[in-house]
Order: C-alpha cells, then sequence, then structure tokens
C-alpha cells in the first residue's frame, strides 16, 4: 500500500485526535518530567535502586528547599503545582537496547505505564526508569503492575521514619557542651 493511501486512510479515521486523548489531565505535564542532565546525574549518583523483570528504577528523594527554588510558571495553574510536590520521572533508553524505533517504543510504552499509576500525592522524589530489553516483548499489563510496585516500593522507603538502629545512634551521641574531659 503506497504511503499516500495509509495517510488518506488515517485522516479518515480522524487522524490523530482519535488516537491520543484530547483531556489535559490525562497527560504526562512537562512539570512532572525529568528533564536536566544534572538532575539525572544526581540521582544515578546519590539515589538508590529498585530492580524489577523489565526495568531497574533509580530513584532519590528530593529536598524541600529544591521546590521552592523552582518557580511555576502562572500558566500552569493548579496541576503544575502539585506535580512539583510530587514525583519527577525521567526514562532513559542507551543504544545497545535497539534502534531507533525500539527505543522510543520503551519510552512510550513506560511513559504510559507511568501516566496511568502515577501516585497523586506521594513523597517528592526524582526517578529515572531504565528499561531492560525485555521490555519490548513484555505484556503491557506486566509493565503497569512493575511500575505500580516499584511507586510504592519507593513511596514506603522515603516516606518511612529512620530505622530503631538509626534512631539508638542518635540517642547515644552526646549533647554539644556535655562532653566530660577526662
Amino acid at each position: 500500500m503506497p504511503q499516500h493511501e495509509g495517510m488518506l486512510a488515517n485522516s479518515a479515521l480522524g487522524g490523530r485526535s482519535r488516537l491520543m486523548p484530547g483531556n489535559k489531565a490525562a497527560r504526562f505535564p512537562r512539570t512532572a518530567r525529568l528533564l536536566r542532565h544534572a538532575d539525572f546525574e544526581r540521582v544515578y549518583k546519590q539515589g538508590r535502586r529498585h530492580f524489577s523483570a523489565s526495568m531497574t528504577v533509580f530513584y532519590l528523594a528530593r529536598p524541600v528547599e529544591d521546590d521552592a527554588k523552582r518557580a511555576v510558571a502562572p500558566s500552569t495553574g493548579a496541576q503544575g503545582r502539585s506535580a512539583l510536590h510530587g514525583l519527577r520521572i525521567g526514562f532513559t533508553v542507551g543504544r545497545a537496547l535497539g534502534g531507533a524505533v525500539q527505543r522510543n517504543r520503551m519510552k512510550r510504552r513506560l511513559r504510559e505505564a507511568v501516566r496511568m499509576t502515577r501516585p497523586v500525592n506521594g513523597v517528592a522524589a526524582d526517578i529515572v526508569i531504565n528499561p531492560k530489553k525485555s521490555l519490548l516483548v513484555a505484556d503491557f499489563a506486566d509493565v503497569v503492575n512493575e511500575v505500580s510496585r516499584a511507586f510504592s516500593v519507593i513511596e514506603q522507603k522515603l516516606s518511612s521514619k529512620p530505622s530503631a538502629k538509626a534512631a539508638a545512634i542518635l540517642d547515644a551521641r552526646p549533647e554539644p557542651g556535655t562532653e566530660s574531659r577526662s
């Protein structure tokens, strides 16, 4: 079938508007994305990892003062402000995982899974998702479950109180000015 026939068939079916949701709430807003190279590097170097069958998820709690420094443009509205305090998510797909078509397909699948499972009120954290080659052949429901599980693990680990061991260490420290000299 020639290329122009496919384009005619696509335009007869309504084109892009039938395929893409028009609802802005269903989109993956720019304020919820990790975009700067420095942010990716910070998550890789200082963050923790969560492994699953078809992806590795790197995450790092974002300090509160980092959120205060970032100004939200007035045009983003309430949705932009809520995303600023939640998760910011980035995707990296290396060339070793395939050609451009395969890499873009991985990113589209991950972006949709994140959009479907992203928690509304969560901890402020930066997340980088690195897919594995198996993501291309994995069932989409499995991908959604893995992303959902990763988000719940991240939220549980970052929102938990300090462990009893860490609390015992903090309690064992002498208060300033009370050290005894022997």
